[in-house]
């Protein structure tokens, strides 16, 4: 297995109460609760938590990009992964991922990736991704464009990495007389790249190409729909002729180790309920703004996950590990858990979120250090 130390960043000094009188900590929530002098505070910690994973064994370390949102303070994930170079000599990066339709320009996107792969020697992971509904709050991109708008940037940063320039792109919504890409990427034929999601049927497919046969990551899901989703990318291999390897599959997950699952859901509690019933918080019409995606789409992930038709209720840590959506307990446990996932899909990329809410430093680098201790190697 590959196991990937990931992070979101979350703003953890905003006053929850305050952040409760608005409809969500996403788009509208006042920039006035943000202190930039914590906030400053809170990149210090979060990059030694990151760079602390090259020590302890992890294979990769992750970040990823989200907008006008104290659930994730990297609107830039490319400004993170260039510190982390800096601070790190031999684990890979993986930006998961950088949301394409929300871009103007893509060749800026192929040209950042491939300067941060030469900064780096060949150490990035492309994610692309085509950021959550609220997102498209955030810029005014036009939701029903989305799909269009993604595929025809990933068309274009792939030929921009593997085509000799210059060259001309004539698409329907990019267009440039001159593609002619310096530097470029370190690694041949250009940076792996990986598509992370939280479910469709449509990627599932296109990821799945033969073409591509990019890793598929599942992502904040219960159990049953990431058994799910695996394994529909594997019968879409299948149908496209070829037997998906379990490099192709991937799964994140909020992690949390402790001695005794009593301790691991006693301490994990303020982390991951803060998470998902504050920082994740947001009402449908913004998670799924009308256009975002297909009707076959919408009908599944309705099915899987029901929350999104109402108003959920407040999750618990009983909630989430009783659903599989978090992994919570002692080592044994937590490796039960995982590998009862693997057991039925064969995934062989772990993306581990060891750092969630408002889980203090303390907590969160010795939850890193127990997983990678006691986790980590076993599984291996």
């Amino acid at each position: 297995m590959k196991f990937v130390c990931f992070h979101l960043m979350p703003y953890r000094p905003l006053d929850l109460d305050a952040a409760n009188d608005h409809r969500s900590a996403w788009v509208v929530l006042p920039n006035s609760l943000y202190d930039p002098k914590k906030g400053a505070a809170e990149y210090d910690s979060y990059l030694d938590q990151l760079a602390y994973a090259e020590p302890l064994g992890f294979d990769a370390i992750g970040v990823n990009e989200h907008h006008q949102t104290a659930y994730g303070m990297m609107p830039a994930p490319n400004l993170i992964a260039s510190a982390l170079i800096q601070r790190t000599k031999k684990v890979q990066i993986a930006i998961l991922g950088r949301a394409l339709p929300l871009v103007s320009n893509p060749i800026n996107i192929a040209e950042e990736f491939a300067m941060l792969d030469v900064l780096s020697k060949g150490r990035i992971i492309t994610g692309f991704v085509r950021g959550i509904g609220a997102e498209y709050h955030s810029t005014g991109v036009n939701p029903a464009f989305s799909h269009e708008r993604f595929h025809e940037a990933h068309d274009l940063i792939i030929k921009a990495w593997t085509t000799p320039g210059p060259f001309e792109f004539e698409g329907e919504h990019f267009r440039f007389r001159y593609v002619n890409l310096w530097p470029k990427p370190y690694q041949t034929p250009h940076p792996p790249v990986w598509i992370p999601s939280m479910g469709s049927r449509e990627t599932v497919v296109w990821a799945s190409a033969p073409e591509r046969k990019y890793p598929f990551m599942v992502t904040f899901s219960p159990e049953t729909a990431v058994v799910r989703y695996h394994n529909m990318y594997r019968e879409a291999a299948l149908a496209h002729g070829y037997t998906a390897a379990g490099g192709q599959l991937g799964w994140a997950v909020p992690i949390y180790v402790a001695a005794t699952d009593e301790r691991a859901r006693d301490e994990a509690r303020e982390g991951i309920e803060t998470l998902f019933n504050n920082f994740l918080r947001m009402p449908p019409e913004m998670l799924l703004p009308p256009g975002y995606t297909s009707i076959s789409s919408l009908k599944v992930t309705m099915k899987m996950r029901p929350a999104l038709g109402a108003q959920p209720h407040k999750q618990t840590v009983e909630d989430l590990i009783a659903s599989g959506t978090a992994v919570i307990g002692s080592p044994a446990t937590v490796r039960e858990r995982i590998e009862r996932v693997r057991d039925q899909t064969g995934f062989d990329i772990l993306i581990t979120l060891l750092q969630f809410g408002v889980m203090s430093d303390e907590l969160a680098l010795r939850n890193m250090e127990l997983f990678a201790g006691e986790v980590m190697p076993k599984l291996r």
